[in-house]
């Protein structure tokens, strides 16, 4: 039987990879650098820092934002649209609004469409809004439509027709013809992604899968075949962007649902630590190399969201609510007419931060942390990074310090506070703004960089605790071992929440969960463990927003109501006494899969000072001034543990900040648990 697990995260620095071993309970981590270039390298070789036998593993886990990145930038492929006639500007025209950031720029205009005009046809052929065939589809012409698009050089086409969501039959049939005539054009039908109504989005949906789908299969099918000649022989699974893993064959079906694949791993993990030591709200703070990801967990789920924004484009994807920024370890530090400017740009792994000695010229937040006493040069990243000192100064002095009239610890300093108060702001959008008390959170910090900088937001935000988890660096590629096998499946049903809906309304969800069961059966067999979780989104009759409330099996819809009111007025401070309208019914259905246990760590057997390796002058927020920081190596540390700042806890691949004002306890998991603490 095969022992090892493995999962994989690629982070724009960073790859993390960490091996759990079924036998013995233990786990190993190892980090190689992120090659833009040619991601895979990246990933054997993060295997290969592992030591694994990949012989002997049953189960690789995979998350990446390669997709999402190429929309960022984009750089996918040459696409093309088919539509229905008269309808080809509807991706362009989209809902003619201006981003909440530019309202009031008057030489706002909007990005370049991905798709040029000349790429987008239409073709004969309707279905109205009963899903009833109103007009033959045009098969010669999407023929002929496909043709063109070919000899245009195009090398991906979106397929999105009017009422698709009610009846998909139209374009089932366009892109079977084209795939029978083009097998070297890919292809990406809105229905086969989502059932769900609105034209542009939906269109917007399948176009993004479409401009990113020949990127991530070449992408997948090239780790496909590094794994097998390293001898793996077991089953790849990538991560989704709303939590869960689906098989590889099945993600580059419809390689959308894993545009936000790296970081749902971390709230996958975060969501077991929540339960697992009674934390039922919890705020996430995912500092990498160059974003950070910030979310909410209550009651031990994070918060998903079933329209996603991509750049400046819309998804009607299942995916986690987070909240990200250009701010991480490698972000770039500059000065614009007197101000000092944090990210987004960032080094990245090449040239990476000035302190590598790999050729970067600007100043970073790790080139600040290092200056400020932070980082150990000689034991950074296990002493596999050389960090250039004098370089790094010399970096900060000429491009922040002088154009500043400062010095170079309060340039240091600076970008810190930069970046706590963008993570800050990025907070209050999912807690203040949506009525929630960050301070009724905890907070967990995980990431390369998160250990370093959260200490800082915890004094920022005032809250009750921050928790540094295990293995902080590769957290996420740890939640990804702790994902079951899960697919959503969804269909807009516009009716009121009335008594007389509710045989409807459990014939379409019996119709769901059986397309459910069958997309899962296709991935695990028959065997696995099954949950299937029923949701109804409700909404107020004449409103645009929903919410979304679970129907229990066999629960009467006047209940359903009740709930609904309840969340409305808990959400918005009113409930409203008119009739309700059900807009879409989706059920999350799982194949759950073993995970491994979050393990004990040895109780403290000798005082605390034990665990130290003697102290390190470096600069404290608190005081605002430089100070000794007692330096403690985190594997010394037990259960029982406690001790006040300034320290600085040290481990293979991060390092813990904790400044004057705070104290940390350790707990039985090994967790640090900082706690804010007046200076005396």
């Amino acid at each position: 039987m095969k022992r090892f697990r493995v999962a994989v995260d690629i982070g724009g620095t960073f790859v993390d990879s960490i091996l759990f071993d079924s036998e013995t309970g233990t786990t190993r981590l190892a980090k190689a650098s992120t090659t833009p270039d040619e991601p895979v390298r990246g990933v054997l070789a993060a295997l290969d820092r592992l030591g694994v036998a990949l012989s002997d593993t049953e189960l690789f886990v995979h998350g990446t934002t390669l997709g999402l990145n190429a929309v960022i930038e984009r750089r996918g492929v040459e696409t093309g649209i088919i539509t229905n006639a008269g309808f080809r500007d509807i991706f362009e025209i989209g809902r003619a609004d201006v981003p909440a950031a530019s309202m009031y720029d008057y030489r706002y205009q909007h990005a370049p469409s991905i798709v040029a005009r000349r790429h987008r046809h239409g073709v004969g052929g309707r279905i109205d809004a009963q899903g009833i065939e109103i007009e033959p589809l045009d098969e010669a012409a999407v023929l002929d439509a496909a043709r063109l698009l070919v000899e245009a050089g195009i090398r991906s086409v979106a397929i999105c027709f009017l009422h698709s969501y009610r009846n998909p039959a139209h374009e089932a049939r366009a892109a079977a013809l084209i795939r029978a005539a083009y097998p070297q054009l890919a292809v990406s039908a809105s229905s086969a992604i989502t059932r769900e109504y609105r034209e542009y989005e939906r269109t917007a949906t399948a176009v993004v899968d479409a401009y990113i789908n020949p990127i991530f299969n070449d992408y997948v099918g090239r780790l496909e075949s590094g794994l097998v000649d390293a001898g793996f022989a077991g089953k790849l699974l990538i991560m989704r962007s709303a939590g869960g893993a689906m098989t590889a064959q099945t993600a580059r079906q419809a390689p959308i649902y894993t545009v936000l694949s790296g970081p749902a791993g971390g709230l996958i993990g975060a969501g077991q630590l929540a339960r697992a030591i009674g934390r039922n709200r919890l705020l996430t703070l995912d500092y990498g190399g160059t974003s950070l990801d910030a979310a909410v967990i209550e009651d031990g789920e994070p918060l998903v969201m079933h329209e996603a924004p991509l750049a400046d484009l819309p998804a009607l994807i299942p995916i986690f609510d987070i909240r990200c920024i250009g701010a991480g370890g490698g972000s770039i530090a500059w000065v614009q007419e007197g101000l000092l400017q944090v990210g987004p740009q960032s080094a990245g792994s090449q040239p990476g931060p000035i302190a590598y000695g790999r050729g970067g010229q600007e100043p970073t937040t790790t080139d600040a942390a290092l200056i400020l006493g932070f980082l150990d040069p000689a034991t950074f990243l296990g002493g596999t990074v050389d960090l250039d000192v004098p370089a790094a100064r010399q970096g900060m002095q000429d491009r922040v310090a002088t154009p500043l009239g400062i010095d170079i610890d309060r340039a240091a300093a600076g970008i810190f506070d930069v970046l706590v108060a963008r993570t800050a702001g990025a907070i209050r959008e999912i807690t203040v703004e949506r009525g929630r008390d960050p301070r009724d959170f905890s907070m967990l910090a995980f990431g390369g960089a998160g250990p370093m900088i959260a200490p800082l937001i915890a004094r920022e935000v005032m809250n009750a605790e921050l928790i540094v988890p295990q293995s902080p660096a590769v957290f996420s590629a740890w939640g990804m071992l702790m994902s079951d096998i899960v697919t959503d499946v969804a269909l807009t049903e516009l009716r009121l929440l009335e008594p007389a809906a509710r045989e409807a309304i459990e014939a379409k969800f019996a119709t769901l969960v059986e397309e459910a069961r069958g997309q899962l059966e296709g991935q695990t067999g028959s065997n696995t463990e099954r949950r299937y979780l029923r949701l109804v989104e409700c909404r107020y009759a004449g409103q645009e927003h929903a919410l979304e409330i679970e129907l229990g099996e066999g629960e009467d819809l006047a209940a359903l109501r009740t709930r609904f009111d309840d969340l409305h007025r808990e959400r918005y401070g009113h409930a409203i006494t008119g009739p309700v309208q059900i807009v879409t019914l989706r059920v999350r259905a799982s194949a759950v899969m073993p995970k491994p246990t979050l393990p004990l760590i040895a109780t403290a057997q000798g005082p605390t000072s034990a665990a130290s390796t003697g102290t390190r002058n470096a600069f404290c927020f608190a005081l605002r001034q430089r100070t000794a920081f007692t330096v403690y190596e985190r594997g010394r540390l037990g259960a029982g543990h406690r001790f006040d700042g300034p320290a600085i806890v040290e481990e293979g691949t991060t390092t813990t900040v904790i400044h004057s004002d705070q104290t940390v306890a350790v707990d039985e998991y090994g967790h640090l648990i900082i706690f804010s603490r007046g200076i005396a």
